[in-house]
């Protein structure tokens, strides 16, 4: 008996040891998968702007499909909450301001990140085009770039297979991820809307040749924003104002104390000063509900690709990944576009899903996340290859798979008016440096919708000097 007990122990033992060298195999296996990474780059999103995230005046089921079968951050922070600066750091993984326009000055805007001359070798050699090709990866870009020559996406390596920014983008993007394919592809797919809300404000003022010239150009996006501004069939003018727009936003009213670069910001264009100046309750009101109806017309192209992963059997290989490149004001206070530090403009949407990979359902309200610095290491984690931009940069992957961490407590955001450092406790130092230099301390808990500044507040005093600190010791020297 004594015999038999003992064979009986040994093949307890022995199928024990296979069981965890299988499950050892498994891990390592599941480690070392390189999944198919799809990035849904959209323009002028604000967080807020998503069914999921509360917003009960807008339908977005494609997205709350990737929230509920992932994760969303309200935390999420653009590098720079204009198009071109944000979008340089999508290339790069760096802050703008890091690049030099022609001229030398410091990428802030739109026209000056247009102006970058070629980037040298250490920037070429850090792009996430750069990492993931050495990581075998097809590389695919659709839509819009609004890039400097240097870091377009075929300055880069990517085969870009869409010049449009809609419907014909995310037909295309379908086709591609129908296909299989022997190498795991990243693909970029930078759809245009909400973006079209733009041309509300500016056509009613375009007094700038410039303006004059982008409104000449701009026949499809009038279009639709047309389509998105129409009020429903059988609706009066009255009862749509008073029961089919999104209510007028807390912080309606400028911002007590308002600082002299917002100001100027908006006196700087006609017409966001004539929109401030002259807009009535009620063009707000049908402003932001144009934005809502952009919102959802983008939503329906991301439900594109979500059919086409999920028709391609591919839906469990595939990495999606969500964000904007900055938000828009959308009537706060009396004001639209982007550029400001603001939450509506510089905090985005950003959600990640891969099934089986990423536990689904959660909301990370906590940590601060960079668009522009954390994409670049965290898709190259992804890819099983080790990528470093900006060492600020950090890989999301921890928080996406809900491991525990150690996270950054305080994150920078640049602008064309200055910059900030906002912290995870939900206070914000902002400096000013257009007009002279200005100071302000904001608290997002206090006051969600910035509608105060708590600089001068004694209770602050010392948070304010900490921030200042951080300012320039950690984020902009």
């Amino acid at each position: 008996m004594k015999s038999v007990s003992n064979y009986i122990g040994l093949l307890i033992l022995f199928l024990a040891l296979i069981s965890c060298k299988n499950e050892e195999k498994k891990i390592t296996a599941k480690k070392e998968t390189q999944p198919n990474i799809i990035y849904v780059y959209v323009d002028q999103m604000s967080a807020n702007m998503m069914s999921n995230a509360g917003n009960a005046y807008l339908k977005t089921p494609a997205l709350d499909y990737i929230a509920k079968n992932g994760i969303r951050f309200t935390r999420a922070y653009t590098t720079n909450p204009v198009c071109s600066p944000a979008r340089v750091s999508l290339m790069t993984g760096r802050f703008p301001g890091y690049f030099k326009d022609d001229k030398g000055n410091e990428i802030r805007e739109n026209r000056g990140s247009m102006k970058i001359p070629t980037v040298s070798q250490e920037v070429k050699n850090t792009t996430i085009a750069y990492y993931l090709k050495k990581a075998n990866y097809e590389l695919y870009f659709g839509g819009k770039e609004h890039l400097p020559e240097s870091l377009t996406p075929d300055a880069l390596g990517f085969n870009k297979f869409s010049d449009d920014e809609r419907g014909e983008l995310v037909n295309k993007a379908a086709d591609i991820i129908k296909k299989k394919y022997k190498n795991p592809y990243f693909m970029v797919v930078s759809l245009i809307n909400p973006h079209d809300i733009c041309y509300m404000a500016l056509r009613k003022k375009a007094t700038s040749k410039n303006d004059a010239v982008l409104l000449k150009r701009a026949k499809v996006e009038l279009a639709a924003l047309d389509e998105a501004m129409k009020i429903p069939e059988g609706v009066s003018e009255e009862e749509f104002y008073a029961n089919h727009c999104p209510p007028l936003p807390k912080n309606y009213e400028p911002q007590i104390d308002e600082p002299r670069a917002v100001k100027r910001l908006i006196n700087d264009r006609p017409f966001r000063k004539n929109a401030r100046a002259h807009f009535t309750d009620n063009d707000w009101k049908h402003h932001r509900y144009a934005y809502h109806r952009l919102t959802e017309v983008m939503d329906k192209e991301v439900q594109v690709l979500l059919d086409a992963i999920k028709n391609s059997g591919q839906e469990e290989n595939t990495l999606i990944i969500f964000s904007s490149d900055h938000g828009d004001m959308s009537a706060s206070h009396r004001m639209e576009h982007k550029s400001t530090l603001y939450e509506e403009s510089a905090n985005v949407p950003f959600m990640a899903m891969w099934k089986g990979h990423i536990p689904k359902g959660q909301v990370n309200e906590m940590d601060l996340i960079s668009n522009g610095l954390d994409l670049l290491p965290t898709v190259c984690d992804y890819a099983n290859i080790e990528g470093v931009s900006d060492a600020r940069g950090k890989s999301l992957r921890p928080l996406f798979e809900s491991k525990e961490v150690s996270w950054r407590e305080t994150l920078g955001v640049e602008s064309e008016i200055g910059k900030m450092v906002v912290d995870k406790y939900g206070l914000k130092y902002t400096r000013y440096d257009v007009d002279g230099i200005e100071e302000q301390l904001l608290n997002l808990k206090q006051d969600p919708f910035e509608t105060t500044h708590f600089t001068n507040d004694a209770e602050f005093k010392d948070d304010l000097a900490r921030l200042r600190q951080i300012y320039h010791t950690e984020w902009f020297k």
